[in-house]
């Protein structure tokens, strides 16, 4: 799970440095040769971003808030470690026989493929930046509230710790990766930072909420083949983390 959690975290900050027209794909749903009424852009990095939840509230549920602050933090490490790559990477001179390759675009266009190169990858040094400082906030809250929720329901209504955590966290982070990535760090204003991370965050937990069945079919999975057993709730409210075991 892990492995899967930091792949799939890694991927979005690579990717995310786009910011795609959900509104273009659903311009032939609008009137013929009209634009669609509302406008709604959003990161590719988003996209996948609801498989984490799931991940996340798996191992929150059979691991509790050590498990998670242990992938959370390990995710995060690999992230900065991904940006000094990056860094050193784009520094490093280009080969003059690798930029004569590729030195114009399919209309012939001239074009600086080492600037362009550089250009895209750099542009993902603020989003880290703003994404770990997001991502360690919204995880920590999100564990807190799933654990908080876990008490009150004990081993009934996963939907609801899970889909509940969500919404909480990520009304956090939705806002503060934007802000400090494009808005201090980056060239956009507040109404722009507001309009996109509304909608990212409504495509969130739309997805989350969506994707609860796959909470139900991986603890069935688990407990069917691994037998592993959720943590469970004690009499002071709090959670106690059991490690995992195979029978």
């Amino acid at each position: 799970m892990s492995g899967i959690f930091i792949g799939n975290v890694l991927l979005a900050e690579l990717v995310g440095t786009k910011i795609f027209s959900f509104s273009a794909l659903l311009e032939p749903l609008a009137d013929a040769g009209k634009p669609f009424p509302l406008q709604i852009n959003m990161s590719v990095g988003v996209l996948i971003w609801p498989f984490a939840f799931i991940l996340s509230d798996i191992t929150n549920e059979y691991f509790g808030k050590a498990g998670v602050r242990k992938m959370s933090f390990l995710a995060a490490a690999i992230v900065i470690f991904a940006s000094l790559v990056i860094m050193l990477a784009t520094s490093l001179p280009p080969a003059s026989f690798w930029k004569e390759l590729n030195g114009t675009d399919p209309a012939g266009n001239p074009l600086d493929i080492n600037y362009a190169y550089s250009l895209i990858f750099r542009q993902g040094i603020s989003i880290v930046i703003g994404s770990v400082t997001a991502f360690l906030v919204s995880q920590f809250v999100d564990v807190y509230v799933f654990i908080y929720l876990h008490a009150l329901t004990g081993s009934k209504a996963l939907w609801l710790r899970a889909t509940g955590s969500t919404i909480v966290s990520q009304l956090i982070d939705s806002y503060i990766i934007l802000f400090i990535a494009f808005y201090l760090m980056g060239n956009w204003n507040l109404k722009q930072v507001f309009e996109t991370g509304t909608m990212q965050y409504l495509y969130k937990i739309s997805f989350a909420i969506l994707l609860t069945p796959l909470l139900y079919l991986a603890h069935y999975l688990i407990e069917r083949y691994l037998h592993a057993q959720p943590t469970r709730q004690h009499d002071n409210h709090t959670i106690k983390n059991h490690n995992y075991t195979s029978h």
